[in-house]
């Protein structure tokens, strides 16, 4: 399978596999560190499982309501940090989320790739950047999308559709909840950031092999990822 992740464009320091975007209907959290509060503490370093394989699972069957309110939560050897789908916006993309969450897909799965400063990447059962659940889900975003800190979308390679998504998501870490990240509109919306938005900025400031771009150190493991429904 192709390696899904963001194209880096070195002119304005941002990266392009995957990303987020802005929903003005939804609050940006914003850093407890930045507030003032302490910063959270330093990563565990913890033993990393071995990676799932190849998946082929079929395509979801389920569909959210968009009168309720999907929180995922994501705990990991850094912290954790939980952030709501988008499904008003992407019904599809959210309700793959949503089933691959239910049935522990992400349970023990890595963030195997970092950009500093831009992105932290994870989901994908093979943990190389190349792995997915067996099936695709393409939902395009908004032509006027904006992608933002905090937000949360899809990783897809460049030779796919706009849209088109697997298992693999990012957050976006960089730039500022009003500044966009400099992404064009081509990765599927996923949600936003409620809480915990300074843990995944500590995943996105450890330092990578290679430098800049590639897998964290202490590497970053997913420990348990539910889904709680209001």
């Amino acid at each position: 399978m192709r390696r899904a992740c963001l194209a880096f464009a070195i002119a304005v320091g941002v990266a392009g596999c995957g990303s987020s975007t802005s929903h003005s209907s939804q609050s940006s959290s914003t850093s407890t560190a930045a507030s003032g509060a302490p910063a959270p503490a330093a990563c565990r370093t913890v033993a990393v499982p071995k990676p799932k394989g190849p998946q082929h699972l079929a395509p979801p069957q389920v569909k959210l309501d968009p009168a309720r309110t999907y929180t995922v939560t994501v705990v990991t050897n850094c912290g954790k940090f939980a952030f709501t789908l988008d499904v008003k916006q992407s019904p599809k993309t959210s309700a793959s989320i949503y089933s691959l969450v239910k049935r522990g897909f992400y349970n023990g799965l890595t963030f195997h790739r970092v950009a500093t400063g831009f992105v932290i990447q994870g989901g994908d059962p093979l943990g190389n950047g190349a792995g997915g659940p067996g099936y695709g889900v393409v939902e395009p975003p908004p032509p006027s999308t904006q992608y933002v800190r905090g937000d949360v979308a899809m990783a897809k390679t460049q030779a796919d559709p706009r849209g088109a998504s697997g298992s693999q998501f990012f957050v976006v870490t960089g730039a500022n909840i009003t500044q966009s990240a400099g992404l064009t509109p081509d990765y599927a919306l996923a949600g936003k950031v409620v809480s915990g938005i300074d843990v995944a900025e500590k995943i996105g400031s450890l330092p990578t092999n290679p430098p800049g771009d590639g897998a964290p150190t202490p590497p970053v493991v997913m420990s348990s990822v539910t889904v709680s429904t209001r």
